[in-house]
């Protein structure tokens, strides 16, 4: 196989992949041709504010940021036109049964764009058939207590590296790299609706972002009865589905916020802390 001749960063904005940014615009590991942010146009705030710091230092060192998109995943999740890519919400069956959607929505708003972007830079876009030997590093911020998460990409025209893991270093390594050079309040990457977050987080967020609140409380109602499209098409959810694991209206939980890691990871395109395997169908109404 011919080696690697276009290396890109797989940028969550996270703590670790703002790292690897961070550490390649220093010098300290080899450059990208590119750090690649896949939009899902949810992320809260304070991502898109990170964001744009790290595109100056980025570009300031000759690297370019290049942010990619297939959607507005909350328009398109209460658009009955738009397919729904499930997200893993949390469900309620009408007989009391709980359960969890799939989870799609990772693969269809962050990988899938992430990879036409890779094939577009090789010259070969979709349908194209990329050759044998072409191929494209793809850093991913992956550190030492993470690597269980470390694995070979799906797709013969990329090959995944971990810098991290090359120099031994773990999150809290990273944070306090990040903490020496003033990005210490680098945030988490993860959609403001994800089912995942913690009392923590949707405390926060109803105390400091109450935009951000009210619009993951119009979102939570809105999904309530399931997936627009498939409700559209008669096949409407058995049961309801909620963003707070609670399985009631987010506006009507009572937070109880406990003592939160530091470090708790955030959720990049192929470093979801959340990887165990979630079921039910929402497309067609199915409770897990």
């Amino acid at each position: 196989m011919t080696a690697p001749t276009h290396r890109y960063l797989s940028l969550g904005a996270g703590v670790q992949s703002s790292t690897l940014l961070l550490l390649a615009a220093q010098g300290r590991i080899p450059t990208f041709d590119a750090a690649v942010f896949a939009d899902t146009s949810w992320e809260p705030r304070a991502v898109y504010q990170h964001l744009d710091r790290l595109t100056g230092i980025a570009e300031r060192a000759g690297i370019e940021v290049v942010r990619v998109s297939t959607g507005h995943i909350r328009a398109d999740a209460l658009d009955p036109k738009h397919r729904f890519a499930s997200m893993p919400l949390f469900t309620l069956g009408p007989n009391g049964e709980r359960g969890m959607a799939r989870r799609q929505c990772t693969g269809e708003y962050k990988i899938k764009p992430i990879k036409a972007e890779v094939r577009r830079r090789l010259g070969y876009p979709h349908p194209a058939r990329v050759p044998a030997g072409v191929v494209a590093e793809m850093a991913i911020g992956i550190s030492l207590d993470e690597i269980g998460r470390a694995r070979d990409a799906d797709v013969a025209y990329m090959r995944n590296v971990f810098p991290l893991l090359d120099l031994g270093w773990r999150r809290d390594d990273c944070i306090r790299y990040l903490d020496e050079h003033g990005l210490g309040d680098t945030p988490k990457s993860s959609c403001v609706g994800c089912p995942f977050h913690d009392d923590g987080f949707w405390a926060d967020l109803k105390a400091n972002s109450p935009t951000e609140w009210a619009d993951a409380v119009a979102f939570d109602h809105a999904i309530r009865d399931g997936s627009a499209r498939a409700t559209a098409e008669g096949h409407p959810l058995r049961g309801q589905f909620f963003l707070h694991r609670r399985r009631v209206p987010l506006d009507e939980v009572v937070l109880r916020p406990r003592p939160r890691l530091a470090d708790a990871p955030g959720c990049g395109p192929w470093t979801c802390p959340h990887d165990a395997p979630v079921r039910a169908g929402a497309d067609r109404g199915e409770v897990a």
